[in-house]
C-alpha cells in the first residue's frame, strides 16, 4: 500500500486558488480513476476534478465553501503497490476545465428571458452539484416524513388516525379518505380533534372545524418547520458578491415609464401564424430589437464604466445580456450584435442560449461582454421594478407583466394593453435626461412595432 497526493491543478485561468463547491466522494470511499471527485470554481467557470489514480481516499481538503490555493495537497489517496508517478497537475486537466467549464456569470436581481415552469423538472445539470449539495442538511428530514405519511396512508383502504390514551390502551382508529386526511395535513388540523359523525371523517367536518376553531389548525398541533442554515457557496457566492458590489459602488436611479403593447401584441400573433419554421416569437424579441436600434443614438447608455481606471467604454455594438434563471441561480447570456438580427434571429439566439445557460453548456464568451442588460419576470412579472445594474454596464430595463386597462384614446375609453418598462441607471454616467429621452423614442418603435421590420 502507498499514499498518492492529488494537488489542485493550475486549471489554466491564471488564478491562484479555487472554491469547493460540491465534493462527490468522502473519506474511506473507494474510487476508480477518472472518477470524478470535487466541483471547482474559479472566476470564470466549474471545473470537475477527476480522480488520477484508482485507491481509496484518505483525507480531503477542506469543506464546501473553502478556497483552495493552486498546487496545494486537493485529495489523498491510499493506493495498491507502489505509488504512482506524481504528474504534473493531473492527467487531462486542461481537457477537463474545458469540458466543465461554465462561466460564472456576473448575475443580478430580478430576472427570467421568460417563464419557464419546466425548469422545475429538469434534470440536475454538472454546475448544480453546490446546490443540492447546500440543502442536503433539510431534505432527508422532509423525505422521511413523506415516507411516514405515505405508509400512514396505506393502513387500511381508507385510511385511518390511531388514537390512544396510556400505555396499554386499546387504540380508536379514525377512518377517512386520503383526500380529507392529505386536506388535514395541509391546514395542519389533527383528525383526532375534529368531531364527527357517522363512520368517517368528511370535508363537511373540516370545514364545520374550521369554522369553530379560527382558521382551523390546531394550537398544540404539529412540530414547526425547523429553521435552516444554507452556506453561500459557488455562483450563488458570486452573485452575492457582484450585487453587493454594484449597489455599494454604482449611484442607481430608476426611470420607469408606461407603454401600449396592442398594436405589438397584434403585430406578435400575426407573424406567430405565419412562422414556418422559426421560434414562435414573444415580446422579448420585439423589446430587444426596438432598444438594439434606439441605442444607436444614446451610446452614453450602451456602455461599460471601470470606475477604478474612470473611463467609460461606448460600445459601437449592442451586445445584449439576458437575465436567465438557471437552477443554480441567475446568468446573464448575451446575443452579439443584436443591433443587425432580424427579429427571427433574435427570437433564435434566445432559445439557443437561455437553454445553454439552464443546461450548463453555455461557453465563457457567451456569458461576458454584455454592455447593456434587459431582465424579464414574463407574466409573473409586477407592475413596476428597481432593477439593479449588471456591474460594469451602465444601464438595465426590466419589463413588467402585460395588463389590459380602461384608457382615453382620441377622447373615447378604450381597453388597451399597458405595460411598464424600469430602467435603471448609473448616475455617473448617465443623466436623468438621456434616460427620458431613450424611453420616449423607444416608445415610438414599441407603440408601432411594424417599424422593427423595415430596414
Amino acid at each position: 500500500m502507498a499514499r498518492y497526493e492529488f494537488k489542485l491543478p493550475d486549471i489554466g485561468e491564471g488564478i491562484a486558488e479555487a472554491e469547493v463547491v460540491a465534493w462527490h466522494v468522502k473519506v474511506g470511499d473507494t474510487v476508480k480513476e477518472d472518477q470524478q471527485l470535487a466541483d471547482m470554481m474559479t472566476d470564470k467557470a466549474t471545473v470537475e476534478m477527476e480522480s488520477p489514480v484508482a485507491g481509496t481516499v484518505v483525507s480531503l481538503a477542506g469543506e464546501v465553501g473553502d478556497q483552495i490555493p493552486i498546487g496545494s495537497v486537493l485529495v489523498v489517496f491510499e493506493t495498491e503497490g507502489a505509488a504512482p508517478a506524481a504528474a504534473d497537475d493531473s492527467p487531462g486537466a486542461d481537457e477537463t476545465a474545458a469540458d466543465g467549464e461554465r462561466a460564472d456569470s456576473v448575475a443580478f436581481t430580478d430576472g427570467l428571458v421568460e417563464e419557464r415552469p419546466e425548469l422545475a423538472a429538469a434534470e440536475p445539470s454538472m454546475g448544480e452539484a453546490s446546490t443540492s449539495h447546500a440543502q442536503a442538511s433539510f431534505v432527508p428530514s422532509e423525505v422521511e416524513g413523506r415516507a411516514s405519511d405515505s405508509e400512514h396512508r396505506t393502513s387500511t383502504s381508507l385510511g385511518t388516525n390511531e388514537v390512544g390514551g396510556s400505555a396499554g390502551a386499546k387504540k380508536t382508529q379514525i377512518l377517512s379518505t386520503p383526500a380529507v386526511r392529505a386536506r388535514a395535513r395541509d391546514l395542519g388540523i389533527d383528525l383526532s380533534q375534529v368531531k364527527y359523525a357517522g363512520d368517517r371523517i368528511r370535508h363537511a367536518d373540516l370545514d364545520a372545524y374550521l369554522l369553530y376553531n379560527g382558521g382551523g389548525v390546531s394550537r398544540g398541533g404539529g412540530a414547526p418547520r425547523p429553521d435552516e442554515q444554507v452556506k453561500v457557496v459557488g455562483l450563488r457566492r458570486r452573485i452575492a458578491e457582484n450585487m453587493q458590489e454594484a449597489k455599494r459602488r454604482i449611484p442607481h436611479f430608476t426611470l420607469v415609464e408606461e407603454y401600449d403593447v396592442t398594436s405589438l401584441e397584434q403585430t406578435r400573433a400575426m407573424m406567430n401564424a405565419d412562422r414556418g419554421s422559426n421560434p414562435k416569437l414573444t415580446m422579448l424579441p420585439f423589446l430587444i430589437a426596438a432598444m438594439a436600434r434606439t441605442l444607436g443614438d444614446y451610446p452614453q447608455i450602451n456602455a461599460t464604466y471601470d470606475d477604478e481606471a474612470q473611463v467609460i467604454t461606448r460600445s459601437g455594438a449592442v451586445h445584449m445580456g439576458m437575465a436567465t434563471q438557471t437552477p443554480n441561480g441567475l446568468m446573464v447570456p448575451v446575443i452579439r450584435n443584436a443591433e443587425r438580427r432580424s427579429l427571427w434571429e433574435i427570437a433564435s439566439e434566445i432559445l439557443r442560449l437561455s437553454e445553454a445557460a439552464r443546461t450548463g453548456k453555455a461557453a465563457r464568451d457567451e456569458l461576458s461582454g454584455s454592455t447593456i442588460t434587459i431582465s424579464s419576470l414574463g407574466p409573473m412579472g409586477g407592475i413596476t421594478s428597481t432593477p439593479v445594474i449588471n456591474r460594469p454596464e451602465v444601464a438595465i430595463v426590466a419589463v413588467n407583466k402585460v395588463e389590459e386597462k380602461a384608457v382615453v384614446v382620441d377622447g373615447e375609453l378604450e381597453i388597451r394593453k399597458r405595460m411598464n418598462l424600469s430602467l435603471s441607471c448609473d448616475h455617473r454616467v448617465v443623466d436623468g435626461w438621456d434616460a427620458a429621452n431613450f424611453m420616449q423614442d423607444l416608445k415610438k418603435l414599441i407603440e408601432k412595432p411594424l417599424k422593427l421590420l423595415s430596414s
